[in-house]
């Protein structure tokens, strides 16, 4: 999870809660300065990119200090000021270009101190192919390249191969839905169940854990695709009216819509694939035994889609390789016929991560200023480590195409940038996939294939039916986009006289349409 700066750090110990379909995140890092002078610890550091942190904390001896949120530049100036006059301070800050990286500043631990710095975050947990509810505590934060004429705000670091401190990991599971299994990447102890039915269950990791590589779960339900509603009350010292004081509402669902709205594209569309074919596509998946390299995990990925001629007969294709620059299969996407898809395959299959840098811009900037073709909606597949400096710069250039296009989204490798792959699917109303290894490949791309062949479902309004003398409040932001079966969350705050939560009526989508 952090990378290794040379700093004190002796262990990380977290404890994950999950609830339902979103989990809560505690670490716990313990250091001790062994030196015999004042040191300062620095660490970079990944969260995944849609991760909100909510508490941050520092213990030193009996002393606990919690940490407020302030302007960052107002933060590193009292921080500097703190350890230049030999004061203790803490600085947790997020990188200005990447919403995935974090440094976090100790200042000044005396010789033989320990100190112990809490973080938390809660993240909503993404639904994979099979189903399954992903949770991934990242290992490795891999390096973002940097052209030398460019300025970047993400501090310079450098992967880890083993990292020199130990590892605790106790994981708790509440759900409305009873709890199928849980499976990791990872050896852990068994599962134990709390309850007779199966809805309370806790695990952990097994002793011993060499953490080199990413640390991934896999949550199975019963019903996944049954709604779900989880009410939380509100807190009995805040006052009633306000965010803290009334009852906040989380709703689980996976709309089903009518065949004749949700008709396939059939034999249109252009599907154009993007491969990150940069050096660092050569690296490993992960630091384990016989693991292949990303540029191998990408061109599997691709050759698979090709060989089962996945795509439609008549459509339009492309594929674009990049690095320091970029090249593609064909000046123009063209039409996907036995000898085309027989060209590409031969193409797709020397394919090497030999291209230089990782510099997307210049690929997406030439394929959107590409006019598109008639009847045939764009469909952009992007296959990268997401070792990129300027992710802010590229999400920007993604939404201002995005009435042009779909983007479906692949990292491939652990360490990869979250913020990147996923922003990129945000912004293009796609989809995000990850791929760390050689199992369930073939059902995550099936999947975004067929979400890409299916017409998107837009315009959602939701409709509260509640009792007399009660509102609901959106939290959440409108969802844009929806793909048939694709979970939606939604969280809202109930106001008024609530007496009996569970006769609320739980939301409907309404208004929806096609396009």
């Amino acid at each position: 999870m952090f990378v290794f700066l040379s700093v004190p750090l002796k262990s990380i110990s977290v404890q994950l809660q999950v609830r339902d379909h979103v989990a809560s995140v505690s670490s716990s890092l313990q250091y001790v300065n062994e030196e015999e002078h004042p040191l300062e610890a620095v660490f970079v550091f990944p969260l995944p990119a849609d991760a909100i942190v909510c508490h941050f904390s520092a213990r030193i001896g009996e002393q606990e200090i919690v940490a407020e949120v302030q302007d960052k530049e107002s933060a590193r100036d009292q921080y500097d000021d703190a350890v230049s006059s030999g004061q203790q301070a803490f600085l947790l800050e997020e990188s200005d270009e990447s919403s995935d990286v974090f440094k976090l500043s100790v200042g000044c631990l005396s010789p033989g101190q320990n100190a112990s710095i809490t973080i938390v975050y809660v993240i909503e947990l993404s639904v994979q192919a099979d189903h399954a509810l992903r949770i991934c505590l990242p290992a490795v934060l891999n390096p973002r390249y940097t052209p030398a004429a460019s300025a970047s705000g993400v501090p310079e670091v450098s992967s880890a191969c083993v990292i020199p401190y130990t590892l605790s990991l106790s994981v708790v599971v509440r759900s409305s839905d009873r709890i199928s299994r849980l499976e990791s990447s990872c050896p852990l102890d068994p599962l134990e169940f709390l309850d007779a039915q199966h809805t309370h269950a806790t695990v952990n990791l097994s002793a011993g854990h060499r953490f080199d590589k990413d640390v991934e779960l896999l949550l199975y339900y019963e019903k996944t695709h049954q709604p779900t509603a989880v009410v939380e009350t509100g807190a009995a010292a805040a006052q009633s009216g306000s965010l803290m004081g009334d009852p906040a509402l989380m709703i689980s669902l996976y709309p089903e819509f009518p065949a004749e709205v949700m008709s396939s594209l059939a034999s249109q569309g252009e599907f154009v694939f993007v491969v990150d074919r940069s050096g660092s596509m050569g690296c490993k998946m992960h630091h384990g035994k016989d693991a292949q390299k990303r540029i191998e995990s990408a061109r599997d990925t691709l050759l698979l889609l090709l060989l089962l001629k996945s795509l439609p007969m008549g459509c339009y294709f492309n594929i674009y390789g990049f690095g320091s620059h970029f090249e593609s299969f064909f000046p123009q996407s063209v039409v996907y016929s036995e000898d085309t898809m027989e060209e590409a395959l031969k193409r797709v299959k020397s394919m090497n991560a030999d291209m230089g840098g990782t510099e997307i811009l210049q690929p997406l900037n030439h394929i959107y200023s590409q006019p598109c073709y008639p009847d045939h909606p764009r469909q952009l597949f992007v296959f990268t480590d997401g070792e990129v400096w300027n992710t802010k710069e590229v999400l920007d250039l993604v939404k201002s195409h995005a009435y042009s296009h779909r983007c479906f989204s692949f990292g491939i490798g652990e360490g990869v940038s979250t913020a990147l792959v996923t922003g990129m699917a945000r912004e293009g109303s796609g989809h995000a996939q990850f791929i760390t290894g050689t199992d369930r490949i073939q059902p995550k791309v099936m999947q975004s294939l067929r979400f890409a062949l299916q017409l998107a479902v837009d315009n959602i309004s939701v409709d509260w039916t509640v009792p007399e003398g009660v509102t609901v409040d959106m939290l959440s932001p409108p969802i844009s986009a929806l793909f048939q079966g694709q979970r939606a969350l939604i969280y809202a705050q109930i106001k008024g006289q609530v007496k009996a939560l569970n006769g609320l009526i739980i939301s409907s989508l309404q208004n929806c349409c096609a396009t």
